[in-house]
């Protein structure tokens, strides 16, 4: 009898069906076709260095020159490039490489304030400022 006890039914679980694979927007294949995928840049504008793969949206410093939303940037001073492991990395920029991208909007960043205080000597100064940006979408590296 103790046997009996001992010994239980051991149920199975079903066994999970396979998970069907997520469907990948158009829009993703047509950035990527130029580029093996993982491909990055690094490029210099405005004296900052910003990692860049297509299809990132980045905000840089506002550029001199007459711009409107809507216009193509090339980008020359590229410092290294990547293409799937093959990496060229330049002296101090890669001969003949650009990032091309297109300006999605012009804008100014929040507020910043500065305030100078001196305390008992009725000192205040308060400053703001507000900085100036481009937000662009990297369409291509060359």
């Amino acid at each position: 009898m103790a046997t009996e006890t001992t010994k239980k039914a051991v149920k199975k679980a079903p066994e999970a069906a396979p998970k069907a694979e997520k469907a990948v927007p158009k829009a993703a294949h047509k950035a990527e076709k130029s580029l093996p995928e993982g491909a990055f840049a690094v490029i210099m504008t405005g004296g900052k260095q910003y990692k860049v793969r297509v299809g990132d949206v980045l905000a840089v410093e506002k550029m001199t020159g007459d711009f409107k939303v809507g216009d193509k940037i090339v980008f020359d001073k590229v410092l290294l490039v990547d293409n799937a492991g093959e990496t060229v990395v330049g002296k101090p920029f890669v001969a003949g490489s650009t990032v091309a991208a297109e300006l999605v909007e012009i804008g100014r960043h929040d507020k910043v304030t500065v305030v100078h205080y001196k305390q008992k000597s009725k000192y205040f100064k308060k400053y703001g400022h507000k900085q100036p940006f481009f937000k662009v979408k990297v369409s291509a590296i060359a």
